[in-house]
């Protein structure tokens, strides 16, 4: 029977050979998250443009079914990072998320209406938001403290991996068979496989769990987390404030003359950007501090909403798109480790209640993106610059604090 997860004990002198160590599991989730994302991105690449154009849907329909995704991603995180956290359980509460979104795209399949289009978006976020928390949780114990980072962002290269090949793969597919109805739902077809597989690869996986703490209710489970930990979701909210969905950016593109196939390839330049990028990142933010990173991220977001207002060109666009891989790869990353430094002992709850907290202010922030794109673009952009830098002075004036040394090598 497998044992409780721990962090190993931190040394006190780090070498550079134990910054870039990395346990199996790290490549072993790091191929479920390539499979999954290359299924994903294969519809998400073409997503937003075959929803308003295709399909008939507003800017602003677009606006609110990219929120409830979002917040359909972060409502489970709580639930989930609880449950994990009190039963000590992470394989199999994140094999069930995924087997959730795979079974989710089967609507595509039935269906390529607005509503049908509506309830896949938002479905499928349910199970992106129950494997969340446990899975991060397993990363975080089985990555030591002198490499959390680089883990994560060697995680995150293998995830966008696929994210890189989905929409590559529905490129050629659209070039190769047109684009009309019948070429989309093949396009949902060829997705669904490699889900599956991701979902097998998972389930196949020896269990890792962690240390329950069962006796704990869910109120009691949040008066454990640690101060610093509730400092930083300050912060983090403001900055959910600003992250709109992806989708208005790719519609930008659409509007600077790129097609949707064009628009497909850029989708593939961002998170080719962000592969090289994530395990860099990680390596950065294990030297200098992981703190610094995040402000880093926040600061980079300003500058390419900036940029979004000030753009007139295609070239603009190409160099913006790269850009915002690298931004990605410092959220999606460098953030799931700061927390896990901040909070040691509850680690799935903590990532639960972060991506709960931010999905649910997802929701106003890509409805105030779509109300402002049908006034004019550059609203919405501007005031994403606007409320990235006051997240930037929120992190400065509540400074969240590391947990002390001594409770990272627990």
């Amino acid at each position: 029977m497998s044992q409780p997860v721990r962090d190993p004990p931190a040394p006190e002198a780090v070498t550079p050979a134990q910054r870039t160590a990395l346990h199996p599991d790290v490549l072993r989730l790091g191929l479920v998250s390539f499979l999954t994302d290359l299924s994903s991105e294969m519809i998400f690449a073409v997503f937003a443009v075959f929803f308003t154009t295709v399909a008939g849907a507003s800017s602003a329909l677009l606006g609110l079914i990219e929120g409830l995704a979002d917040f359909s991603a972060s409502s489970l995180n709580y639930l989930a990072g609880w449950l994990s956290d009190r039963s000590g359980r992470r394989k199999w509460l994140a094999t069930a998320g995924y087997g959730f979104s795979t079974l989710a795209k089967l609507i595509l399949l039935l269906s390529s209406s607005v509503l049908g289009l509506s309830i896949f978006r938002v479905v499928e976020r349910l199970g992106k938001g129950f494997r969340g928390p446990p899975r991060d949780a397993w990363l975080s114990a089985v990555a030591g403290q002198a490499s959390r980072d680089y883990a994560f962002g060697v995680h995150k290269a293998l995830d966008k991996s696929g994210a890189v090949l989905g929409p590559l793969v529905a490129y050629g597919l659209l070039s190769w068979l047109g684009e009309s109805p019948g070429s989309y739902r093949t396009l949902f077809l060829v997705a669904f496989v490699p889900a599956v597989l991701g979902v097998l690869v998972l389930a196949w996986a020896p269990d890792q769990p962690g240390l329950p703490h069962a006796r704990e209710s869910v109120r009691q489970n949040w008066q454990q987390l640690s101060p610093g930990f509730k400092r930083f979701l300050v912060p983090a909210g403001v900055f959910a404030l600003a992250y709109f969905s992806l989708g208005f950016i790719l519609l930008k593109a659409h509007d600077l003359g790129f097609r949707i196939t064009d628009v497909v390839l850029l989708y593939a330049l961002f998170n080719t950007t962000c592969v090289v990028a994530a395990p860099w990142v990680g390596r950065l933010g294990d030297r200098v501090g992981r703190s610094r990173v995040i402000v880093l991220g926040y600061a980079l977001y300003a500058a390419i909403n900036l940029g979004l207002v000030l753009a007139s060109s295609r070239w603009e666009m190409v160099a913006l798109l790269a850009t915002y891989g690298v931004f990605y790869a410092i959220d999606e990353s460098q953030s799931k480790a700061f927390i896990a430094d901040l909070e040691p002992e509850r680690r799935a709850t903590a990532v639960g209640v972060y991506n709960t907290l931010t999905g649910v202010l997802y929701l106003p922030a890509s409805l105030l993106a779509g109300a402002l794109w049908a006034l004019a673009p550059g609203w919405a952009f501007g005031l994403a610059v606007a409320l990235s830098l006051a997240a930037i002075a929120v992190f400065a004036a509540l400074r969240p604090a590391a947990a002390p040394a001594r409770l990272r090598r627990r």
